[in-house]
Protein backbone atom coordinates (compact mmCIF):
# COMPACT_ATOMS: atom_id res chain seq x y z
CA UNK A 1 0.00 0.00 0.00
CA UNK A 2 1.49 3.31 -1.00
CA UNK A 3 1.68 6.20 1.35
CA UNK A 4 -1.50 8.19 1.76
CA UNK A 5 -2.72 10.03 -1.28
CA UNK A 6 -3.97 13.58 -1.08
CA UNK A 7 -7.57 12.41 -1.70
CA UNK A 8 -7.29 9.71 0.98
CA UNK A 9 -5.86 12.22 3.44
CA UNK A 10 -8.74 14.63 2.78
CA UNK A 11 -11.33 11.87 3.20
CA UNK A 12 -9.84 10.52 6.43
CA UNK A 13 -9.44 14.00 7.89
CA UNK A 14 -13.02 14.95 7.01
CA UNK A 15 -14.36 11.65 8.36
CA UNK A 16 -12.35 12.11 11.57
CA UNK A 17 -14.13 15.44 12.01
CA UNK A 18 -17.51 13.71 11.73
CA UNK A 19 -18.25 14.10 8.02
CA UNK A 20 -20.52 11.12 7.33
CA UNK A 21 -20.28 11.56 3.56
CA UNK A 22 -16.49 11.27 3.65
CA UNK A 23 -16.74 8.20 5.86
CA UNK A 24 -19.30 6.67 3.49
CA UNK A 25 -16.84 7.13 0.64
CA UNK A 26 -14.11 5.36 2.62
CA UNK A 27 -16.53 2.50 3.33
CA UNK A 28 -17.45 2.34 -0.36
CA UNK A 29 -13.79 2.17 -1.37
CA UNK A 30 -12.72 -0.45 1.16
CA UNK A 31 -15.79 -2.57 1.96
CA UNK A 32 -15.11 -5.28 -0.64
CA UNK A 33 -11.52 -5.71 0.53
CA UNK A 34 -12.55 -5.91 4.17
CA UNK A 35 -15.21 -8.49 3.28
CA UNK A 36 -12.73 -10.59 1.30
CA UNK A 37 -10.21 -10.44 4.13
CA UNK A 38 -12.77 -11.40 6.78
CA UNK A 39 -14.21 -14.17 4.60
CA UNK A 40 -10.75 -15.53 3.91
CA UNK A 41 -10.01 -15.74 7.62
CA UNK A 42 -13.45 -16.87 8.79
CA UNK A 43 -14.71 -18.92 5.85
CA UNK A 44 -18.26 -17.71 6.39
CA UNK A 45 -20.01 -15.01 4.36
CA UNK A 46 -22.41 -14.17 7.20
CA UNK A 47 -19.63 -13.86 9.75
CA UNK A 48 -17.54 -11.84 7.28
CA UNK A 49 -20.42 -9.41 6.82
CA UNK A 50 -20.83 -9.09 10.60
CA UNK A 51 -17.09 -8.54 11.03
CA UNK A 52 -17.02 -5.93 8.24
CA UNK A 53 -19.75 -3.97 10.03
CA UNK A 54 -17.81 -4.25 13.28
CA UNK A 55 -14.61 -3.12 11.53
CA UNK A 56 -16.22 0.00 10.11
CA UNK A 57 -17.78 0.86 13.49
CA UNK A 58 -14.31 0.56 15.06
CA UNK A 59 -12.83 2.69 12.29
CA UNK A 60 -15.50 5.39 12.74
CA UNK A 61 -14.96 5.43 16.51
CA UNK A 62 -11.17 5.53 16.21
CA UNK A 63 -10.70 7.87 13.23
CA UNK A 64 -9.97 10.85 15.50
CA UNK A 65 -6.98 8.85 16.84
CA UNK A 66 -5.73 7.92 13.36
CA UNK A 67 -2.97 10.40 12.73
CA UNK A 68 -2.21 9.58 9.11
CA UNK A 69 1.13 7.93 9.76
CA UNK A 70 1.24 5.42 6.94
CA UNK A 71 -1.60 4.45 4.72
CA UNK A 72 -5.20 4.35 5.82
CA UNK A 73 -5.56 0.97 4.07
CA UNK A 74 -2.82 -0.60 6.23
CA UNK A 75 -4.51 0.68 9.36
CA UNK A 76 -7.93 -0.51 8.16
CA UNK A 77 -6.70 -3.99 7.17
CA UNK A 78 -4.95 -4.37 10.53
CA UNK A 79 -8.30 -3.69 12.22
CA UNK A 80 -10.02 -6.14 9.83
CA UNK A 81 -7.51 -8.92 10.50
CA UNK A 82 -7.59 -8.43 14.27
CA UNK A 83 -11.39 -8.28 14.36
CA UNK A 84 -11.61 -11.44 12.22
CA UNK A 85 -9.21 -13.29 14.51
CA UNK A 86 -11.24 -12.14 17.53
CA UNK A 87 -14.37 -13.52 15.84
CA UNK A 88 -12.58 -16.85 15.35
CA UNK A 89 -11.88 -16.98 19.05
CA UNK A 90 -15.54 -16.31 19.83
CA UNK A 91 -16.84 -18.85 17.36
CA UNK A 92 -18.60 -21.82 18.90
CA UNK A 93 -20.36 -23.54 16.03
CA UNK A 94 -19.74 -23.79 12.33
CA UNK A 95 -22.21 -22.02 10.09
CA UNK A 96 -24.42 -24.36 8.00
CA UNK A 97 -23.87 -24.47 4.26
CA UNK A 98 -26.40 -22.79 1.98
CA UNK A 99 -29.02 -25.00 0.40
CA UNK A 100 -28.27 -26.04 -3.13
CA UNK A 101 -30.83 -25.28 -5.81
CA UNK A 102 -30.35 -26.94 -9.14
CA UNK A 103 -32.45 -27.61 -12.22
CA UNK A 104 -31.16 -31.06 -13.13
CA UNK A 105 -29.54 -34.09 -11.55
CA UNK A 106 -26.27 -33.43 -13.46
CA UNK A 107 -26.24 -29.80 -12.35
CA UNK A 108 -26.91 -30.90 -8.77
CA UNK A 109 -24.08 -33.43 -8.87
CA UNK A 110 -21.68 -30.85 -10.31
CA UNK A 111 -22.80 -28.29 -7.72
CA UNK A 112 -22.28 -30.77 -4.90
CA UNK A 113 -18.79 -31.68 -6.16
CA UNK A 114 -17.85 -28.01 -6.58
CA UNK A 115 -19.27 -27.15 -3.16
CA UNK A 116 -17.40 -30.05 -1.57
CA UNK A 117 -14.15 -28.97 -3.20
CA UNK A 118 -14.61 -25.34 -2.08
CA UNK A 119 -15.53 -26.47 1.41
CA UNK A 120 -12.46 -28.71 1.56
CA UNK A 121 -10.25 -25.73 0.63
CA UNK A 122 -12.04 -23.46 3.14
CA UNK A 123 -11.59 -26.07 5.88
CA UNK A 124 -7.91 -26.38 5.06
CA UNK A 125 -7.50 -22.59 5.26
CA UNK A 126 -9.52 -22.43 8.49
CA UNK A 127 -7.25 -25.08 10.02
CA UNK A 128 -4.23 -22.80 9.67
CA UNK A 129 -3.09 -20.83 12.73
CA UNK A 130 -4.58 -17.31 12.69
CA UNK A 131 -1.28 -15.58 11.86
CA UNK A 132 -0.56 -17.83 8.88
CA UNK A 133 -4.17 -17.59 7.73
CA UNK A 134 -4.14 -13.79 7.90
CA UNK A 135 -0.90 -13.56 5.91
CA UNK A 136 -2.22 -16.00 3.29
CA UNK A 137 -5.54 -14.18 2.91
CA UNK A 138 -3.87 -10.79 2.58
CA UNK A 139 -1.46 -12.14 -0.04
CA UNK A 140 -3.76 -14.37 -2.08
CA UNK A 141 -7.14 -12.62 -1.77
CA UNK A 142 -6.05 -9.01 -1.39
CA UNK A 143 -2.87 -9.28 -3.50
CA UNK A 144 -0.86 -7.27 -0.98
CA UNK A 145 2.94 -7.21 -1.21
CA UNK A 146 5.10 -8.70 1.53
CA UNK A 147 5.88 -5.17 2.76
CA UNK A 148 2.16 -4.30 2.88
CA UNK A 149 1.36 -7.51 4.78
CA UNK A 150 4.19 -6.75 7.21
CA UNK A 151 2.71 -3.28 7.78
CA UNK A 152 -0.83 -4.60 8.25
CA UNK A 153 0.19 -7.35 10.67
CA UNK A 154 2.95 -5.27 12.32
CA UNK A 155 5.54 -8.02 11.82
CA UNK A 156 8.89 -8.19 9.98
CA UNK A 157 8.93 -9.17 6.29
CA UNK A 158 10.88 -12.31 7.19
CA UNK A 159 8.01 -13.41 9.42
CA UNK A 160 5.55 -12.74 6.60
CA UNK A 161 7.64 -14.92 4.31
CA UNK A 162 7.87 -17.72 6.85
CA UNK A 163 4.11 -17.61 7.61
CA UNK A 164 3.28 -17.72 3.91
CA UNK A 165 5.68 -20.60 3.35
CA UNK A 166 4.20 -22.50 6.28
CA UNK A 167 0.61 -21.80 5.13
CA UNK A 168 1.30 -22.93 1.56
CA UNK A 169 3.11 -26.08 2.70
CA UNK A 170 0.29 -26.92 5.12
CA UNK A 171 -2.33 -26.38 2.40
CA UNK A 172 -0.42 -28.54 -0.09
CA UNK A 173 -0.26 -31.32 2.49
CA UNK A 174 -3.94 -31.02 3.46
CA UNK A 175 -5.17 -30.73 -0.11
CA UNK A 176 -2.96 -33.41 -1.68
CA UNK A 177 -4.93 -36.36 -3.02
CA UNK A 178 -5.17 -39.13 -0.45
CA UNK A 179 -3.26 -42.23 -1.48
Amino acid sequence: MPERTFAEARLTEAAALGNVGAFSELVRQYRAGVLRTAFGILGSAQEADDVAQEVFIKVWNNLPRYHGRGSFASWLYRIAVNTSIDALRRRRDEMPLDELQSASKEDLEESVLRRDMHEHVRQAIRSLPPGARAALVLREYEQLSYREIADVLAIPIGTVMSRLHYARQALRKKLAPQE
